[in-house]
């Protein structure tokens, strides 16, 4: 079974209803500061941590003196304008003792649907993990709107978690783990301690009910282990609502673990391989021997570029003979590939008019056969 301690690369959920006070609107900053303390802590061992959080718009409306329930599009963002500034601060303030600087990101159900997008986001989560910060990635509520959605920050941090490759997902909840039946409302309920496999038995177990604060249910919950179990990415749920909570996972308190079905990495060549190819890179002698060396792929190593392609897409990577090698997701669309072929990065400028990216395909964004 999973544990906590064992992370690499941990991405932590938190809910609205954990960091505001339910009846003042005010932020739960003794609770914050606190969590701050377990993340200096994660930190500390080499663990990269993400934080996707909630609580923007329920901030901003305790400003803005907005009604209780639920607020029309343009009220929501509007509070959550006003929100995001003071939920960015607050981390900041609660992290910054421990000597962790705190980057904001914000994302839309776009941003991963795209596969431009989402790149671009994962290339500067990566950016930002490799500089020792702690992002804080929070749905975009002043523009989303419902076509492009989320909805719930359950599912955004399964999606955020796989784009990062991380190996565990902790949801931190207003209960401890996953239950057969609704433990508020049925004594007799149980809680998994592991599972294994979330079967039909399983789904048909996960109710709707969300707390007054925050939109997902267990149900949101299910949804989010399925997109990171299959992605290799373990996933608790505990009781958020104690003080120092993942302090107390790691010293054995109730949760769920859902088991992850592959280790990141091969669970994301799979995913690579399995796609659709767009078109194709042919490469010189020494960009084969570079990448069977582990290496990315450079512009300077590509001799030919058919397509048509985009930035994101799956393109087959050919030896010189025409031999398959492998496929990959090219971070430059077939047009841009052709002008820079056999060019070196200081190069690109006056060819594209921008400085562009140093590697066409990342090795983490490519398979080899």
């Amino acid at each position: 079974m999973a544990t906590l301690s064992d992370a690499k690369r941990l991405v932590i959920k938190i809910g609205s209803a954990l960091l505001v006070d339910r009846d003042s609107g005010a932020l739960r900053a003794d609770w914050l500061h606190a969590l701050a303390k377990d993340v200096a802590g994660i930190k500390a061992r080499g663990t990269d941590v993400v934080i996707v959080s909630s609580g923007s718009i329920a901030l901003g409306r305790g400003v803005l003196g907005l009604p209780s329930g639920t607020l029309a599009l343009e009220q929501s963002q509007a509070a959550a304008a006003v929100g995001q500034i003071r939920l960015a601060r607050a981390y900041e303030e609660a992290l910054a003792p421990h000597g962790l600087t705190t980057a904001q990101v914000l994302v839309t159900l776009e941003d991963s649907a795209d596969r431009r997008r989402y790149l671009n986001s994962r290339a500067t989560l990566e950016q930002l993990l490799s500089l020792d910060v702690v992002p804080i990635v929070n749905e975009n509520d002043t523009i989303a709107t419902d076509e492009i959605r989320y909805g719930d920050n359950d599912r955004l941090a399964a999606q955020v978690a796989v784009t990062i490759g991380a190996d565990q997902l902790i949801l931190l909840s207003d209960v401890d783990g996953f239950y057969s039946e609704n433990p508020v409302e049925d004594a007799s309920a149980t809680r998994y301690h592991t599972i294994a496999e979330i079967t039909p038995e399983i789904e048909a177990m996960a109710g709707d009910a969300g707390s007054g604060l925050s939109k997902g249910g267990m149900k949101t919950k299910l949804l989010a282990a399925k997109m990171a179990t299959q992605a290799g990415c373990a996933m608790a749920i505990t009781d958020g609502f104690v003080m120092r909570p993942l302090n107390a996972l790691q010293n054995g308190a109730a949760a769920t673990w859902f088991l992850a079905q592959d280790d990141p990495a091969q669970a994301r060549k799979h995913w690579i391989a399995a796609m659709k190819a767009k078109g194709t890179l042919t490469l010189d002698a020494g960009a084969v021997t570079a990448l069977k060396g582990g290496k990315s792929l450079l512009p300077a190593g590509v001799s030919a570029v058919s397509g048509p392609f985009g930035r994101g897409d799956p393109v087959m990577i050919l030896a010189p003979d025409g031999g398959l090698l492998g496929q990959g997701l090219s971070r430059y669309t077939s047009d841009e590939a052709t002008q820079i072929k056999g060019r070196h990065t200081s190069d690109f400028e006056a060819i594209l008019g921008y400085s562009g990216r140093a590697v066409l395909i990342h090795r983490d964004d490519m398979v080899l056969g």
